[in-house]
């Protein structure tokens, strides 16, 4: 995917994705995963997230042959989001080739979602687009956030 890999999304109803908005979501998660630099792992994953205003913003995971200084793509995709200016999100969807199960992020991933509040959905998909729609707050329960800082 060239130029960045966002594109603008036609305007999206209000509330969680559905019809061809959802499928443009599952389908920019896919684009993604095929630009994964992953040499090591060979396990390629991409990420499309959906903001607030309907935009669409892309990650796939980028890989270092020093392993920690590797970054997913849900991380991906929300820094790239975070840096247009972008801080409130919907859904987000996650592709991978683990053939009969469904993907799902890692915990650093999640606790980053995390930052951003837990009122969203993520699209767990199988490697032939099957899915299944989890909450933010169901894949990290009794989680930490910005929240609990202000209670200092």
């Amino acid at each position: 995917m060239e130029g960045g890999g966002q594109r603008p999304a036609p305007a999206a109803p209000l509330g969680q994705p559905q019809g061809e908005h959802l499928q443009l979501l599952l389908r920019r998660s896919q684009e993604a995963k095929n630009c994964a630099y992953c040499p090591y792992s060979r396990f390629p994953v991409g990420a499309a997230l959906l903001t607030a205003g309907g935009e669409i913003f892309s990650g796939c995971n980028v890989e270092n042959a020093c392993y920690s200084l590797g970054m997913c793509a849900e991380r991906a995709a929300i820094q790239k989001a975070i840096s247009e200016g972008h801080t409130s999100f919907r859904a987000m969807a996650i592709a991978s080739d683990m053939g009969d199960h469904f993907i799902a992020p890692c915990g650093a991933c999640r606790q980053v979602m995390r930052e951003f509040g837990t009122d969203w959905d993520v699209y767990l998909t199988k490697a032939d687009g099957t899915y299944v729609v989890k909450r933010l707050e169901e894949l990290l329960p009794l989680s930490f956030g910005p929240d609990h800082l202000k209670k200092v």
